[in-house]
């Protein structure tokens, strides 16, 4: 069995070996990338492969000195040597690229985590970090299989062409119509919003369609139709409704719509429309009449099944404690009846 001695002699002349294929390879990269460039990766893995040779030399000085006291063990002994050396050496790479990184060298502190630590995430963010935003895209896209945030640094970089094929291919198509919107090509952009639209339909999330509609694609009456459309085929009904409504800013048309939708509703959305009817009494003076109308109504065809619901006309009279001693007494005798 191999001892720690002749271990790491080997692993001395393995490396020296490896080193000298990587110089070979490093220059072979001047016929196709820029000499700087190349002096560069050489430079840092000179100054990476003399470190670990101080690395090895050092732990071969202490192993020529303990190796007359120690005796036995050595496959254990190897298994730790290893450990300690890989370690020892990773350690020193990861101090190199925060060097580089405390110095805003961000390409060459990627090159240490690409190509000294394959560590190829790191490599990615610390280029993106230091504004190499192509550069991180390509190592997220090659090395990373990672599209969405490939699409993030082409987005940065306003590469907003490649951004957009790789949301296409994510099937993000609201983030399409937004990219396609950012370079004014609106008739691309109004083809993919209108797709969300009518995704967010299909799942009957009326506002969110509506909202892109309105914020979007600049088209609000469309945005209204589709949540008259929710109200009614009861879709999210209540939060249709009130946005229907909240999206209407003239308050006399506002009053004339409260009014127009009252007359066609069905029976069983009354109670809703009775609560929407809190939020519209409230919203501005001149509403009070038409909202107070409309809840008496509801409130007094009601009533007979479901005596509780006298307790809602306090909303529409905040500041009468006549109509609260009225749901008062209206209660206790109706209690008295059914108690006879």
């Amino acid at each position: 069995m191999m001892n720690k001695q002749k271990f790491i002699d080997k692993f001395m002349a393995a490396f020296v070996l490896l080193a000298m294929f990587k110089i070979i390879g490093i220059v072979a990269q001047l016929f196709h990338e820029s000499f700087w460039s190349v002096v560069g990766t050489l430079a840092i893995f000179l100054i990476v492969a003399f470190i670990i040779l101080m690395v090895i030399a050092s732990l071969k000085d202490k192993e020529q000195n303990k190796q007359n006291s120690r005796r036995g063990g050595a496959a254990g002994g190897n298994f730790y040597l290893e450990n300690s050396l890989f370690d020892r050496i990773r350690s020193k790479y990861e101090d190199l690229a925060q060097k580089y990184i405390e110095e805003k060298d961000y390409k060459k502190a990627a090159k240490v985590y690409m190509n000294l630590l394959q560590d190829y995430y790191r490599g990615a963010k610390t280029l993106e970090d230091g504004g190499f935003y192509n550069e991180a895209a390509a190592v997220y896209l090659k090395k990373l299989k990672n599209k969405s945030d490939a699409a993030h640094c082409y987005e940065k970089a306003k590469q907003y062409k490649k951004a957009i094929d790789l949301y296409k291919e994510m099937e993000q198509k609201e983030k399409v119509g937004d990219l396609y919107k950012e370079i004014n090509d609106l008739k691309n952009a109004h083809i993919y919003y209108q797709m969300v639209a009518g995704d967010y339909t299909t799942n009957s999330q009326m506002v969110k369609a509506s909202l892109v509609y309105r914020k979007k694609m600049e088209k609000p009456e469309e945005g209204q139709k589709v949540l008259l459309k929710g109200w009614e085929e009861d879709k999210d009904a209540f939060n249709c409704l009130n946005n229907y409504f909240a999206n209407i800013f003239d308050v006399k048309k506002l009053e004339t719509e409260i009014q127009n939708i009252y007359e066609r509703i069905p029976a069983h959305k009354k109670m809703i429309y009775l609560e929407a009817m809190k939020h519209e009494f409230k919203k501005d003076p001149k509403l009070q009449s038409v909202t107070r109308k409309i809840a008496y109504e509801i409130v007094a065809e009601k009533v007979e099944s479901r005596s509780e619901i006298v307790n809602e006309l306090k909303h529409f009279n905040p500041n009468d404690e006549v109509i609260l001693k009225d749901i008062s007494r209206f209660k206790t005798g109706r209690n008295k009846m059914f108690n006879h």
